[in-house]
């Protein structure tokens, strides 16, 4: 049965009707890929400071308030979708722009010196350019909830109602990939995925915006991760979301392993592939050439309080985790792109004490930044390792399974 069994179409009063919501299951063309432990973490012994420390559920959610969801299709000429990641109490936002070929929406308005202070969702999407067009049913959906930039009606007192949500977004190039060029995410996508964003387990691999995915000639995908770093009292988190769809490769084929070889398994812990694996790993790989046209887009988050300069910053060096996993990245027809969120629970001046002697807040920061690329590098490896055969190129644990065992 189709993701969605028929066309998307709308009610009236603002409803969806049960064509709709008939989309996909969160579950449908996803893998639940939990083998045990976070990503890349350590055990903090008492009274060891600076200690990553085990996550809950390796994933961006780990952040306090953040949600994830996911809408997708993929017969009937589709193979596309859009991943939502919602902050209903708001975060400052932040952005980082490196491909060659973006494609984004609101991004200015992330910039430093802009108005907007507090965002509610990121929208990610496949469908090129044409699935920007998903943010509107985010922005759609924030609304109902009254969740946005507060404006005031002219000559008016204060009303509620006179709010306008700011939807960053980014996409993919996946156009064609179910075999119909004009199949691509519409406003629908994107209300449906926001309504099912929640917390806790993250569906990860072929779902959502990563269905139509391709990396290096495999099947692409969304992939989460996250950890957390111990200062004094108080434990901060970051978490990414990451859709590989790169140009570039994800696995480096004289070893059959990612490049960044970091798994929910923990460090170190992929088997290596049999030689026969990775002859196959290699024969695919230059069969399939990459298409043409592609990009590697996410979110990192984080439960410090930053500036939005600092969140800018967070944006951009998580683009060294995109550079660390995927080779080569940020080329002329790659999009990459990488938003922020500082969901503001912890204040870095209060876990600080044992960094006075040592730059203070501003080593602190930098404990959050130094742990935000390695956090998202290891997103961009989960999006491969978690990758499923979805009617496109072969998915990297199907050519080499000894890996995952």
């Amino acid at each position: 049965m189709d993701d969605f069994a028929e066309p998307a179409h709308r009610c009236g009063h603002g409803t969806v009707d049960k064509r709709v919501r008939r989309s996909i299951s969160p579950q449908h063309g996803a893998r639940r890929y939990r083998p045990p432990g976070p990503l890349d973490v350590t055990r903090a012994r008492p009274g060891r400071k600076n200690a990553r420390v085990d996550s809950r559920y390796g994933s961006i959610t780990d952040v306090a308030g953040v949600r994830v969801g996911h809408a997708h299709r993929r017969r009937g000429g589709w193979r596309t979708g859009t991943t939502v990641v919602v902050v209903p109490g708001g975060a400052v936002p932040g952005v980082s722009v490196r491909g060659g070929g973006p494609g984004t929406r609101e991004t200015d308005a992330l910039r430093p010196e802009t108005l907007v202070q507090t965002i509610h969702a990121v929208c990610l999407s496949g469908g090129s350019a044409y699935g920007l067009a998903a943010a509107d049913g985010v922005a759609r959906w924030l609304e109902a909830r009254g969740l946005g930039v507060p404006v005031s009606p002219p000559g008016g007192d204060a009303d509620p109602a006179w709010i306008v949500p700011v939807v960053p977004a980014a996409v993919i190039f996946d156009l064609g990939r179910g075999g119909d060029f004009t199949r691509r995410p519409t406003a629908e996508f994107g209300e449906l995925a926001a309504r099912r964003a929640k917390g806790g387990r993250v569906d990860v691999g072929s779902v959502g915006a990563g269905i139509g995915a391709v990396a290096g000639g495999l099947q692409g995908g969304v992939g989460t991760a996250s950890t957390s770093i111990a200062l004094d009292d108080v434990t901060l988190t970051i978490g990414s979301l990451a859709v590989v769809n790169a140009a570039g490769s994800v696995v480096d084929l004289e070893t059959g392993l990612p490049f960044e070889p970091g798994s929910r398994r923990g460090p170190g812990r992929l088997r290596a592939p049999t030689a026969g694996e990775r002859r196959a790993l290699v024969t695919a790989s230059e069969a399939l050439r990459p298409p043409p046209l592609n990009t590697t887009i996410g979110v990192i988050a984080t439960s410090a309080a930053l500036t939005k300069a600092e969140s800018c910053k967070l944006a951009d060096i998580a683009h060294d985790g995109i550079a660390r996993a995927v080779r080569p990245s940020h080329t002329q027809f790659d999009g990459d792109t990488v938003f922020s969120l500082a969901t503001g629970q912890h204040e870095l001046t209060d876990v600080v004490s044992g960094f006075r002697r040592s730059g203070g807040r501003e080593a602190a920061l930098h404990q959050v930044l130094t742990a935000a690329a390695t956090c998202f590098a290891l997103a961009c490896t989960d999006a491969l390792l978690a990758a499923t055969l979805v009617g496109g190129p072969p998915a990297y644990r199907d050519l080499c399974p000894s890996v995952l065992r």
